[in-house]
């Protein structure tokens, strides 16, 4: 038996990477956490995008759509500044709000930076894809994916992603499998 491969959409959202002032580590940083994290057998389809609104909701739209993913990350323009508008881009192309991803994400950044409150990262479905907003700085995104370990390595707050393979299997799209050691899916027991 083959296994399906687990098509995802990394895009990160910044005006000045997407303009060459700097060079862009949301993507890298995605990639190489994933790489780590998942045993299942993966497709990349990656996007420097700047932060516009169109062009954010025409990517995801893109990605879902046309490229089939079933999962899409985005990084970068989740803040309160006036350019930060990934939120609502991702809103905008939803088919149902998933507001427990951005809530815990907060619950776990806020352990860490005191703005973590600032943050509006959401979460959203959109057919058999799930879209979720991740912050945009490379310790954040492994922080709010991972969760929190003591200094055992025993888990004392969930990541987001130990969330992510049940949600996938519940709105049909392939099974994905994680490397324990990084990340532990949970799936209630049948």
């Amino acid at each position: 038996m083959t296994k399906e491969f687990i098509k995802i959409g990394l895009v990160s959202i910044s005006d000045r990477a997407s303009s060459g002032v700097y060079e862009d580590q949301g993507i890298p940083s995605l990639k190489s956490w994933l790489d780590k994290a998942l045993v299942s057998p993966i497709q990349f389809s990656a996007r420097l995008i700047a932060d516009e609104r169109d062009e954010i909701e025409a990517t995801l739209i893109d990605l879902v759509d046309n490229e089939g993913c079933h999962l899409v990350l985005t990084t970068g323009g989740t803040g309160p500044a006036l350019r930060d508008v990934t939120p609502e881009a991702t809103l905008a192309v939803a088919d149902k709000e998933m507001p427990g991803f951005g809530e815990q994400m907060r619950q776990i950044s806020l352990n860490f930076v005191p703005t973590a409150i600032l943050s509006r990262q959401v979460a959203v479905i959109r057919k058999q894809c799930l879209i979720i907003n991740l912050p945009g700085q490379p310790k954040a995104i492994a922080q709010t994916l991972e969760g929190l370990k003591d200094e055992a390595g025993h888990q004392k707050v969930h990541g987001i992603f130990a969330a992510v393979p049940y949600c996938l299997d519940l709105i049909g799209a392939p099974y994905l499998e994680t490397n324990d050691a990084v990340v532990k899916a949970f799936r209630p027991k049948k």
